[in-house]
């Protein structure tokens, strides 16, 4: 586990940012040839994948910062380093929140796009964990069991401790739940399902998996962390968008409400 990969010249390659770009990549590619199976416009995936991205960073970083508000107004000089500190929940719902708004700019039928791209969002997701592998972050409590891991130079993981593998457990359980979305998806009765799914399915794995994080810096609410907290409402909302949009056939193939003027 290494984050600091290689170097060129003055730049230098790390691990969680690198995981994160091949994510993004992975996540578009898959996303833009799947459009042309449910007959959906490849060009409009590139900007809501770009506004969805940027939606998700935005709210990945915000709902770090009021996780550790309490800090910050102690110590304000927390909020010069921007590098570190994103909260994946905040990234899930910031990005949805900013492809929902593309999609109403775009007199686009939101919950169309929202179905095709949440399997490849899990796909982006498992490659990120993996750099959170090689960045020592997110990581687990420590353990007595064979199936551990040890860092050796990380920043934020203790160093010569057999930990929990969470990292490795989240990056399997996220190409599981994308593999396990694609295929519903072929299946489903309704527009909304494959999204109601995947919000249920992530929910209940990271609400379980939060148990095993020995991670502190993720706020907390009560007795359960803050992601466990935001779980057990998005969990809720997917079984509500699966049942209700299992009662809605699928609709035909996606037309820009401006193209159909012009026809």
């Amino acid at each position: 586990m290494k984050n600091e990969l290689f170097s060129i010249g003055p730049i230098t390659i790390y691990g969680y940012g690198l995981m994160i770009a091949i994510g993004v990549l992975a996540a578009y590619f898959s996303a833009t040839y799947r459009s042309k199976k449910y007959a959906l416009d490849p060009d409009k995936v590139f900007y809501v994948t770009v506004w969805a991205v940027i939606g998700g960073f935005g709210g990945a970083k915000l709902l770090y910062l009021i996780t550790q508000l309490p800090a910050i107004l102690k110590d304000p000089s927390l909020l010069k380093d921007a590098r570190n500190g994103f909260v994946v929940y905040g990234g899930i719902i910031g990005g949805i929140l900013a492809a929902w708004l593309y999609c109403k700019v775009a007199k686009l039928k939101f919950i169309k796009y929202f179905d095709l791209v949440m399997p490849s969002v899990a796909l982006a997701q498992g490659f990120g964990r993996i750099g959170c592998f090689l960045a020592g972050c997110c990581y687990g409590k420590e353990t007595n069991s064979a199936f551990h891991i040890l860092f050796h130079d990380s920043a934020y993981a203790p160093n010569n401790v057999p930990l929990i593998p969470t990292q490795l457990i989240s990056s399997g359980l996220d190409f599981l739940n994308c593999i396990f979305l694609m295929w519903f998806a072929g299946k489903k009765k309704g527009d909304g399902q494959v999204a109601g799914l995947y919000l249920v399915c992530y929910s209940v794995g990271r609400f379980v998996l939060e148990f095993f994080r020995g991670d502190l810096e993720r706020g907390n609410v009560g007795s359960l962390s803050t992601s466990q907290f935001i779980a057990i409402f998005t969990a809720i909302a997917g079984v509500v968008l699966f049942f209700w949009f299992g009662k809605k056939k699928a609709q035909g193939p996606e037309k820009n409400i401006q193209e159909e003027k012009v026809v």
